[in-house]
Order: structure tokens, then C-alpha cells, then sequence
């Protein structure tokens, strides 16, 4: 394990994480976290599927705002933080595979917006293929005590 992984930061992701009932009901998880990035895993099951079995696109969005908010607030000091303002979706092949991974990245954080994208991936045994594109906005906010991370 690297520095990072028992940082503040990424005890108040996993926290922020763990009460997410959406990410919960999906059966989501957080993978690897670093400063600016985060990843979200979603294990392919039938509860999370369309009706031609591909991953609803529900769920790829979900996961994506997920890993791209968490990305966000991973530059942020304790005491802020983060709601998606706007996110736009490309969604570019089916989701098939065993898992879907999203990863979140910051690419330009600013004091008050940051703007993120997260690339996700279908996993079929190791071979990944991209499946959607997200490119979002997240405003920071501070001084709420109903939105702290």
C-alpha cells in the first residue's frame, strides 16, 4: 500500500461511499483511489441489466457521476463537498462483460466548479472495452452542514 491509501481523504471517500444506498443497491464498490481519481466497479448481474442483458444504462451512468464526483472531491480539502451540476454521456458500445469499471478523473479543478470525465470500461475476464464517455461539472460547496463529505 502507497501513502495515499490510508490518507484522510480516502477515509472520507470510503465513508461517503459506503452511505451511498444507490451505489448499495447496485451492488457497486470502490476500486483504486489516488488524488484526482477514483474508480468505481459494478459486478454484471441480472439486476442491473436491460432487456437484451446488456447493463442498463442507468446503472453506467450512475457509476460514472459516482466515480467522477469522488474524483473531484478527492482534491478537496475535509469540510466541502461536491454535487454533479451537469454530466453529458456517450454511451459507445453495449455493457457486457463481468464487471463494468468507471474511472473518474479531474481535468481542471477550479476553487468553486471542477471539471471531471470518467471513461468506463466493460471486463470480460481481464479484456477491457470502453462502453461510455462522461464529461461532467461538480460544484464545490462549503459551509453546509447537510452536504460534507
Amino acid at each position: 500500500m502507497d501513502e495515499f491509501s490510508n490518507d484522510a481523504t480516502v477515509i472520507r471517500i470510503r465513508a461517503s461511499f459506503a452511505k451511498q444506498g444507490l451505489m448499495t443497491t447496485l451492488g457497486a464498490m470502490l476500486g483504486e483511489i489516488r488524488p484526482g481519481s477514483v474508480e468505481v466497479i459494478l459486478p454484471v448481474s441480472r439486476s442491473v441489466s436491460q432487456q437484451h442483458g446488456f447493463v442498463h444504462g442507468g446503472a453506467v451512468s450512475a457509476i460514472a457521476d459516482t466515480a467522477a464526483g469522488y474524483s473531484a472531491l478527492s482534491l478537496m480539502p475535509a469540510g466541502r463537498g461536491v454535487l454533479t451540476t451537469e454530466f453529458k454521456i456517450n454511451l459507445v458500445a453495449p455493457a457486457a462483460g463481468d464487471l463494468i469499471i468507471a474511472r473518474g478523473r479531474v481535468v481542471k479543478a477550479g476553487r468553486t466548479l471542477t471539471l471531471v470525465q470518467a471513461e468506463v470500461f466493460a471486463d470480460r475476464s481481464g479484456d477491457q472495452k470502453l462502453v461510455a464517455l462522461l464529461t461532467a461539472t461538480m460544484m464545490s460547496l462549503e459551509d453546509r452542514d447537510d452536504i460534507v463529505d
